[in-house]
This record gives structure tokens, C-alpha cells and sequence, in this order.
């Protein structure tokens, strides 16, 4: 059964022809600025055999508290999502738009729908629930929906597939990439992350603030007379390594610091103090970590970020074999074989969990 894994970034369309027993069996990327999909580039990707498939899987940031699991799509689901940009309107509509032309295309082929939030169902109330006014939650459904989901979830299952035998009950999943997020995973299951009601909570990003104290807000909005659209796009596109440093790319932040520059060594220090603070406190929800998984571009890419998160992570028993950091390519394990926390490093596979989750809706 091959499915077709479409999953929609902020200036990317990937597709993969995902096959059985997770064969990649083709893949394409093209450019998407925005949520356009250039007509020509997806009609040339599909017809050099991305359309041979039995169905098609899309990658769909927010499911709300509708959809919990992945979901064949028919007219109710598809208006369903649309109510739900209001909820990631920055996301949403580059998932729609993809879904909108890929399924123009291929209209006799199945379309699942696989949502980042599915993986966080699992969240406890105490994990899920801020402490706002009752009748505000009630009324607005306010609550921590968390992101990432297909991401941990692949971390989950693969940690599972490569420590056969000795699987792990107790996981921290660091996707760290423009985006980033952590989960804390017992059992195969979400219990804790940092992620929120929207993709700004949690850690420093490229250009996401990630949390900061709502009452400084509050504080521009009044004091500063601050719009809220301004105050929307400094927070997801003007912040993090960006506001810091003045570039949201990490290869060069950390060139920079190691030239010396003084801006780019405190966003370094910033960024791996957050990380550091918020894997220490995903450890705590988990009552302890058997697994610390990095994945993602920065995760898989940037041994510097691994080490010097890994040294302040050593109270935790969390070690890594220098040469094996450093050399790591794929999936591969890094930690020091006597730290009583296994590290890997996991490729982020998103199209294969997507994959996954399609399947058991076709049989």
C-alpha cells in the first residue's frame, strides 16, 4: 500500500510515496512560499509517480478537540477544519491550501487528515489546563493543545522499535528545529510538553519568543500603545534567536558566537538555559528519564547544541560519547555507555508516521 505523505511547512511542500514497511519509495519538495502551491511544480512532482498511490496523508497543524486521531476526510471534516484556522492562523491555511490542491488533482484518491495535535489527547488534566477563570475555559476552550505530535509520536514508536526488549517507559523528545518543542513521553504516551493553545509557548525558537511573561504584554499594550498585530508579529517572526541574535538560523548564530560576537553568544546562552530548564522539568512530569531524544534540524544537525545541552544535563545522569555526537549520521545512539540516561539522535520522520496512522483507515 503506498501512501502519498503531503506535509505542508512555512516555505515547503515535502511529498513522499511512503510504501510498506516504511520504503521511501519517491520524494519531492517544492518551493510554497506562504500557502501558494505553485500549479506547475505539484502537476510536474505528480506526474513523475507521486499520483501511483492508494492514498494521500496531509499533515495538519490543529486538530482541536474534535479530532484526536487521524480521520478520512469528507465535505463535514474539511469544513470542520476550516473553523479551526481561527486556532493556528498561521499554519492552517498552508495545510488547507495543500490539501485544496493535491486532492483537485487526485480527486478519486483517499485523503486522510493527521494532526500535530492528536499525539497530546493523551495530556492530563494537569498538564493540559491553565489556571484561568473557569468560565473563560468553558466558554473559549481554552486549553494546551500542544504541537509537534507526529514528530514525538514517530520518536515514540522508533525508540521502541530500536530498544527492543529493554523498550523504555519513560522518553523526552526534543524536536528542535525553526520550530521547536519538547513532549515527555510515558509509555508510548503524551504526558507533559511545552507547546501550548498555540505554537509560541514553551522554548526560544528561530524567531518565536516561546514564553515570556504575560504581564510585560500586557504592559506594551498599554503603556506602549502596541497593536495587537504588531505584537502578534514580533512575537512569532521578529523574536528567539532572531531578536537576539539577528538571525534565526542556528549554523549562524553559532559561527558567530565563536567569533566573538556578544549578541550571538547570549542567544546561545538563552536558548540552551530554556532547554536545558524545560528537559529537567518534562523529566519531572515523567518522574524520571530513561531516553532523551534529539531530533529535528537543529536536533539532528548541531552536535554543539547536544553537548552543551547534554553538560548541563548531567545532574539527570545525561553523558554523551564525544565522537559519536560529533560523527552521528541517521538514527544512532551518542550517549556514553555507562550514563545511566540512553541520548540518540532520530532523523524527524513525520511522512513516515502520517503513513502510519493513514493505513488502518484504508483496510
Amino acid at each position: 500500500m503506498a501512501i502519498l505523505a503531503v506535509n505542508a511547512g512555512s516555505s515547503s511542500l515535502k511529498l513522499t510515496v511512503v510504501g510498506d514497511d516504511d520504503r521511501i519509495e519517491r520524494a519531492r519538495e517544492l518551493d510554497a512560499p506562504g500557502a501558494e502551491v505553485d500549479p506547475e511544480q505539484l502537476d510536474q512532482a505528480l506526474a513523475e509517480g507521486l499520483a501511483d498511490v492508494d492514498a494521500v496523508a496531509h499533515r495538519i497543524v490543529h486538530g482541536g478537540d474534535r479530532f484526536t486521531d487521524a480521520v478520512l476526510i469528507d465535505d463535514g471534516v474539511l469544513h470542520a477544519l476550516g473553523e479551526l484556522t481561527e486556532l493556528a492562523p498561521l499554519h492552517q491555511p498552508k495545510s488547507l491550501a495543500a490539501l485544496h490542491a493535491v486532492s483537485t488533482r487526485l480527486p478519486g484518491t483517499p485523503a486522510i487528515a493527521c494532526f500535530d495535535t492528536a499525539f497530546h489527547h493523551s495530556l492530563p488534566a494537569a498538564a493540559r489546563t491553565y489556571p484561568l477563570p473557569q468560565r473563560w475555559r468553558r466558554r473559549w476552550g481554552l486549553r494546551r493543545f500542544g504541537f509537534h505530535g507526529l514528530s514525538h509520536g514517530w520518536v515514540a514508536r522508533r525508540i521502541a522499535e530500536l530498544c527492543a526488549g529493554t523498550a523504555p517507559s519513560r522518553i523526552v523528545s526534543c524536536h528542535l528545529g525553526a520550530g521547536a518543542s519538547l513532549c515527555a513521553i510515558a509509555d508510548g504516551r503524551s504526558v507533559d510538553t511545552t507547546m501550548g493553545f498555540t505554537p509560541l509557548e514553551g522554548l526560544m525558537m528561530a524567531t518565536r519568543s516561546g514564553s515570556v511573561d504575560p504581564g510585560m504584554l500586557l504592559w506594551l499594550l498599554e503603556h506602549e500603545q502596541l497593536a495587537p498585530a504588531e505584537l502578534a508579529d514580533a512575537l512569532e517572526h521578529r523574536s528567539g534567536l532572531a531578536g537576539v541574535a539577528g538571525t534565526g538560523d542556528m549554523r549562524q548564530v553559532l559561527d558567530r558566537a565563536a567569533s566573538g560576537d556578544a549578541d550571538s553568544q547570549l542567544a546561545l546562552d538563552v536558548y540552551l538555559h530554556r532547554l536545558a530548564g524545560q528537559i529537567a522539568s518534562m523529566t519531572a512530569a515523567l518522574g524520571g528519564v530513561e531516553v532523551l531524544v534529539f531530533t529535528g534540524g537543529v536536533g539532528e544537525h548541531a552536535p554543539e547544541i547536544r553537548q552543551r545541552s547534554a553538560d548541563r544535563l548531567a545532574f539527570l545522569g545525561v553523558e554523551l560519547d564525544q565522537t559519536r555526537n560529533a560523527e552521528v549520521d541517521g538514527d544512532a545512539e551518542i550517549g556514553a555507555a555507562y550514563a545511566p540516561v540512553r541520548t540518540w539522535v532520530l532523523r524527524a520522520r513525520e511522512d513516515l508516521e502520517m503513513a502510519r496512522l493513514a493505513r488502518p483507515l484504508l483496510v
